[in-house]
């Protein structure tokens, strides 16, 4: 998964719950993944600066055989392994999270059209912030588990008591220059994406979380 993200709901849902999914929970796990996947693909079309982690993965892409997507995937491996020590359970949607997002990357990205012009390629990319906000809103309502991203942050916060937000910006910031050095592209798109996805995301969370029944709603996400 690939994103400047506010800490999810799901982290809040009891363990064993997390691995429990009604169809409607599933589906709409499925759907926001996949809306988040097709987000970043619209975002590395617009081609004026992708996400912190989506930089990353195309930085490694480049210098690689594997599709932007694969490499998605390969990240998240990596990060996932990280909550070994940090003794952080995931859930049905953080394996998932790790799986569909670069699959439909991989997928979204050859049938998206080759935006001509400034115009074109800004709304692809006001269009990709849209999908991912709306994506996490289905993702993070599912409560079946953080991302890989997420639960690594709130396993540092609880493990060394760093606040969220400074253990996120350090993260962003790292997994960036990292990308950056490698070639992914950064420019108004990644600025752009880090002040507009928040927002995106807490409208969505706010709008889809009404249309959860109260058993599967997970708590407050907090920033």
């Amino acid at each position: 998964m690939s994103t400047v993200m506010p800490a999810p709901a799901s982290p809040l849902a009891p363990a064993a719950s997390r691995w429990k999914a009604s169809p409607a929970r599933l589906g709409r796990l499925l759907v926001g993944l996949w809306l988040f996947g097709t987000g970043d693909a619209l975002l590395l079309d617009a081609a004026l600066g992708n996400a912190p982690w989506t930089v990353l993965a195309q930085g490694l892409s480049l210098h690689t055989p594997l599709m932007v997507g694969t490499a998605t995937q390969l990240i998240g491996l990596v990060v996932l392994a990280g909550w070994l020590p940090l003794r952080e359970r995931p859930g049905l949607g953080t394996v998932l999270n790790v799986i569909v997002i670069g699959i439909a990357i991989d997928v979204m990205l050859p049938l998206l059209p080759d935006p001509a012009g400034l115009l074109p390629r800004a709304g692809g990319l006001l269009t990709g912030v849209a999908m991912v906000g709306i994506g996490s809103g289905f993702y993070l309502t599912a409560g079946l588990g953080p991302g890989p991203r997420d639960g690594w942050m709130t396993g540092l916060h609880r493990r060394f008591g760093w606040p969220l937000s400074r253990v996120r910006l350090a993260m962003e910031l790292a997994v960036l220059g990292a990308g950056a050095a490698l070639g992914g592209t950064v420019g108004l798109g990644t600025v752009t994406y880090a002040l507009l996805v928040g927002p995106a995301v807490a409208i969505a969370v706010r709008l889809l979380g009404t249309a959860v029944p109260r058993s599967a709603t997970p708590g407050r996400p907090r920033a």
